[in-house]
């Protein structure tokens, strides 16, 4: 499946939901994403993950290969006064500095990237002792809910899309991790209800990468009409209470790495 989220981008920016705050608490906890780190988020899209860590006082520099995406993080950065530097680069090789970065973060992307590669990429960004950081947040399609229809609609649309279904938890990704040489690896999650409107709702499936990325815009707009009409015919009140799943790893570079 090709996929290129620069398509999606004014949809990907205005109906993603962001991490929750907890995620962050939990973070700081643990020591990372703190005032005064310096932070490389990789696979940044709209700067999601970039700006909860500039909120914390982070010097952040994302980093991502879509420039309509980056284009949208900056305007959202402005609109909420933080200030984050930003790379046209593949996670893979970042062009930054080596051993540079107390904390390399990838937000809703790890499984696009080449994996192996960009966790021997974090581990070279990173100063001795420094964390990696991955995190994901999924809708959780339960039986009969509007995310299991809204899949199910997105499968009749397109019927080679690999990637629906899934339970939030993403353990092969640890193995990524320690394969790369990290320890210390830590993973927790947490599930929350996001409300959505109809509109809110249809404009997130839109950004789906099975939908908006990846069909043409005559194949985006038809499954868009019939999500309307799904939503109007067996989800008709509003606001949707839409279950997420936020799930994370901390894994640590060795002090004498």
């Amino acid at each position: 499946m090709t996929v290129d989220f620069g398509r999606t981008s004014q949809d990907y920016a205005r109906y993603r939901t962001v991490f929750p705050p907890e995620l962050f608490t939990r973070l700081a906890a643990m020591g990372v994403g703190r005032a005064g780190q310096r932070v490389a988020d990789l696979g940044t899209g709209t700067g999601v993950l970039a700006r909860g860590f500039a909120a914390a006082g982070c010097a952040v520099t994302g980093v991502d290969i879509a420039p309509k995406l980056l284009e949208e993080a900056r305007g959202q950065d402005a609109a909420a006064g933080l200030e984050v530097a930003y790379r046209c680069a593949p996670a893979e090789d970042t062009g930054l500095a080596g051993g540079a970065w107390d904390v390399v973060s990838a937000g809703q992307c790890w499984h696009w990237f080449d994996r192996p590669r960009a966790a021997a990429e974090a581990r070279r960004l990173l100063v001795p002792g420094g964390a990696v950081v991955v995190c994901h947040r999924d809708y959780l399609v339960l039986p009969g809910n509007v995310c299991e229809a809204s899949e199910e609609l997105v499968l009749a649309h397109h019927p080679q899309w690999p990637l629906a279904g899934g339970t939030g938890i993403h353990a092969e990704w640890t193995l990524d991790i320690l394969r790369a040489g990290f320890g210390g690896l830590e993973t927790f999650s947490f599930d929350v209800e996001v409300p959505f409107t109809h509109e809110a709702w249809r404009g997130r499936m839109r950004s789906c990468n099975g939908v908006g990325a990846s069909l043409p815009e005559a194949g985006v707009a038809a499954y868009d009409s019939d999500l309307a009409r799904l939503l109007d015919e067996r989800f008709p009140e509003e606001p949707l209470m839409v279950p997420h799943r936020i799930w994370a790893l901390v894994a640590r570079r060795g002090p004498r790495d």
